[in-house]
């Protein structure tokens, strides 16, 4: 039976693990078929803008742009 995923991100993009966890717990969470909607708050929100060019870690806005693509809801 799916369940419904609330994450609510604050945190900025590179700064720590915290967007990278997210992105983990949302990509697994829609793996197993549930519903996940993330909110993006604060710093949270810089995870979203495009044309990020960071070099040596992923990629927030690919990442989470690959998640909506697979029905994440995203809520700014």
């Amino acid at each position: 039976m799916p369940k419904r995923f609330t994450l609510f991100l604050s945190a900025p993009p590179y700064a720590s693990e915290h967007a990278a966890t997210a992105a983990r717990l949302a990509g697994a969470a829609l793996d197993e078929g549930h519903q996940v909607t993330l909110f993006a708050s604060g710093d949270g929100v810089y995870n979203f803008l495009t044309g990020q060019g960071a070099k040596g870690v992923p990629n927030a806005e690919s990442e989470f742009a690959a998640l909506m693509a697979r029905g994440l809801t995203v809520e700014l």
